[in-house]
């Protein structure tokens, strides 16, 4: 799908008044703009299609340079979460016109209805934890050597430290389930995102747990101290709180068939984590 223009769909609301987004830009750099249907509002923005189409989208959303779209898409995202309840669609979910937006969302208002009564005064928070590196080798290293020469020394040493090593993994793996499991219990709603690697986490220390949790307001401070707690009583684990966010993890969107039709651009690699919230790639809706 090439040429002409569409509508990039950042995410559906209501009772939003148009001159609310006055000012507001979205991808592309276009004016955001508010689309009524029924109840719901409709948080888009026009753009090119020869740009944010579908052969444009496959050559992009697997290039992480291309950040300046999945900015400017979750900051319309968090500007619309300041002014009320918002359900956040995926990176790049681009329809033809007005017509097939108006298709897509209509025959789903009373499901979309009932998420924003549930997300209603709620933010998700992230949490992830990084094993700590448990600094052994200095009791490795000072064990008796028990004979044999350099070389079972050498020996010896490799499988003391690859006996640590396990045990370390092992101990944070534990760790980071413990830790999901008391933050969930606190939580409304909590769900477990893929670790990431290294070179997207910028953080040296293998990461071993990737959580979003939502919840109102009033209970951010508790939270804010249950993780200081359990970040004292797992020391092999360093745990970063984020947020508070726009309930990217907790719309639901995907589990609505209605968004989730043909034309939908599988296996783009995607920009995960390029805003403030989770992002994937997505599809366009014809």
């Amino acid at each position: 799908m090439s040429g002409g223009s569409g509508i990039w769909l950042h995410a559906v609301t209501r009772h939003l008044r148009p001159d609310r987004l006055a000012g507001l830009t979205g991808t592309g750099g276009s004016p955001v703009e508010a689309v009524w249907v029924g109840d719901l509002v409709a948080v888009v923005t026009p753009v090119d299609l020869d740009e944010y189409g579908e052969a444009a989208l496959h050559r992009k959303l697997g290039d992480l340079r291309w950040l300046a779209a999945a900015n400017a898409h979750h900051r319309v995202i968090a500007a619309v979460w300041r002014l009320g309840p918002v359900l956040p669609t995926r990176l790049a979910t681009v329809y033809r016109d007005e017509p097939a937006l108006r298709a897509g969302l209509h025959d789903l208002r009373a499901e979309f209805a009932a998420a924003l009564d549930r997300l209603t005064d709620r933010a998700e928070w992230g949490v992830k934890a990084y094993s700590v590196r448990v600094a052994d080798e200095a009791a490795t290293t000072a064990r008796p050597s028990g004979g044999g020469g350099a070389g079972a020394e050498y020996l010896r040493r490799r499988r003391a430290a690859l006996t640590a090593g396990e045990a370390a993994r092992q101990a944070a793996a534990e760790g980071a389930e413990a830790v999901h499991v008391a933050l969930a219990g606190y939580t409304e709603a909590a769900r477990r995102h893929r670790p990431q690697d290294r070179s997207l986490s910028g953080v040296p220390d293998p990461m071993v747990l990737n959580g979003a949790y939502l919840l109102p307001g009033g209970r951010a401070a508790g939270f804010g101290n249950l993780v200081r707690e359990l970040g004292a009583r797992y020391p092999m684990l360093r745990l970063e709180l984020t947020g508070p966010w726009p309930p990217y993890s907790f719309a639901g969107l995907d589990d609505f068939a209605g968004l989730d039709d043909t034309g939908r651009l599988d296996d783009t690699g995607g920009l995960h984590d390029a805003g403030p919230g989770p992002a994937d790639a997505a599809g366009v809706r014809r």
